[in-house]
C-alpha cells in the first residue's frame, strides 16, 4: 500500500471516530406548574366555548320546543308551530321586509359618503387628519342614546320623524367608523410606485384608481361593507325612537316579542336576525381572518 493510500485510510478512520453518537432522549416529564397552566388553558377554553354556542344551543331547543317547564331537563316534545306563528304574523313579516330594504341602502349610501373620505385620509396629509379620524372613531365608543335623542329634536324640526330617510341617517351613524377606517387602512397599503408606473405608462387619474387602486384595496372595502351592513341591519335604538310608528325593523320587533310572545317565537325570530351575520361573516371570513379588519385600526 502507498503512503497516499494509507494517509486516506488515516483519515477516513479519523473521521468515523469522530462521528457523532446518538444518544437516546429522555422523554421530559411535565413539571406541575406546566400540567396546571394546560389545565387553566383547557377550562378557559371550554368555559368560552359554552359562553359563545351555550346560548346559540338554547336558542336551537328552544325555537322546535313545546312544552318546557321547570325542573325538566328535556321539553316534552317537538315543534313547529312557532315557526308557522313568526312566518304567519304579517306584523313580523313586514319588519323582515324593511330590515332587507334599510340595510342594503345605508350601506350603499355610507359607502358612497365614506370611500371618498377614506381615499382622501389615505393619500392626503392634510391639517387635522388624526383629530378628524379619531372623531370618527369616537362616534361608537359612548352610548348612543344621548346622540339619538339630540337627533330627535333635530328630526322633529326637519320634519324626519317616522320617516324612510330618518331611518337611514340613525342607521349611517353606526356604519361610519367600519366605511372609513378600513378603507382607509386598505388604500394606505398600497404602494404609490404602482400609481406612479401606471401613471407613467399614460394612464389617467380616473383608470389608474379603477385598474390599479381600486382591485388593491377590493378586500379591505368588501370587509367595511359586510359589517356596515350588519351594523345597519342590527341597529335598535336609533331606529326606534325615529322610526316608530310607521318603520318597524327586525330589532326592534325583538322588543315586542319579548314582551308580548311566548319566549319560543322569540327565540325563532333571534335565529332569524342572526342568519344574515353568521352568513355574511363566513363570506368575509377569509379577508378577516387575514387581517384586513385588524389593519382598519392601524392608521398612523
Amino acid at each position: 500500500m502507498s503512503a497516499i493510500e494509507q494517509q486516506g485510510v488515516a483519515l477516513g478512520g479519523l473521521e468515523q471516530a469522530e462521528l457523532p453518537v446518538a444518544r437516546p432522549t429522555r422523554r421530559r416529564m411535565p413539571t406541575p406548574r406546566a400540567a396546571v397552566l394546560r389545565g387553566l388553558g383547557f377550562v378557559f377554553v371550554v368555559a368560552l366555548l359554552v359562553f359563545m354556542v351555550g346560548p346559540l344551543v338554547w336558542l336551537a331547543v328552544r325555537a322546535f320546543s313545546g312544552i318546557w317547564q321547570y325542573p325538566r331537563f328535556w321539553p316534552s316534545h317537538w315543534t313547529l308551530q312557532w315557526w308557522r306563528t313568526v312566518f304567519d304574523d304579517k306584523s313580523l313579516g313586514r319588519s323582515m321586509k324593511l330590515s332587507f330594504e334599510f340595510a342594503p341602502v345605508v350601506t350603499v349610501a355610507s359607502a358612497a359618503i365614506c370611500l371618498p373620505a377614506a381615499y382622501a385620509f389615505s393619500r392626503f396629509n392634510f391639517p387635522g387628519r388624526r383629530v378628524l379620524l379619531v372623531s370618527l372613531f369616537a362616534t361608537n365608543a359612548f352610548p348612543k342614546i344621548g346622540l339619538y335623542i339630540s337627533m330627535a329634536g333635530v328630526f322633529y324640526s326637519l320634519n324626519l320623524m317616522g320617516t324612510f330617510l330618518g331611518v337611514v341617517i340613525v342607521q349611517l351613524i353606526g356604519t361610519i367608523v367600519f366605511m372609513t377606517w378600513i378603507p382607509t387602512a386598505a388604500f394606505s397599503a398600497i404602494p404609490r410606485s404602482l400609481e406612479e408606473a401606471a401613471r407613467d405608462v399614460g394612464a389617467g387619474p380616473l383608470r389608474v384608481f379603477f385598474r390599479v387602486t381600486f382591485p388593491l384595496a377590493a378586500p379591505g372595502i368588501f370587509v367595511a361593507m359586510i359589517l356596515s351592513f350588519l351594523a345597519a341591519f342590527d341597529e335598535a335604538q336609533g331606529t326606534f325612537l325615529v322610526g316608530i310608528p310607521n318603520y318597524i325593523t327586525m330589532p326592534t320587533e325583538m322588543y315586542t316579542l319579548v314582551l308580548n310572545y311566548p319566549e319560543q317565537a322569540a327565540a325563532v325570530f333571534s335565529i332569524l336576525l342572526a342568519i344574515p351575520s353568521v352568513v355574511l361573516m363566513s363570506l368575509a371570513r377569509k379577508h378577516v381572518m387575514g387581517g384586513k379588519l385588524a389593519e382598519g385600526f392601524q392608521i398612523r
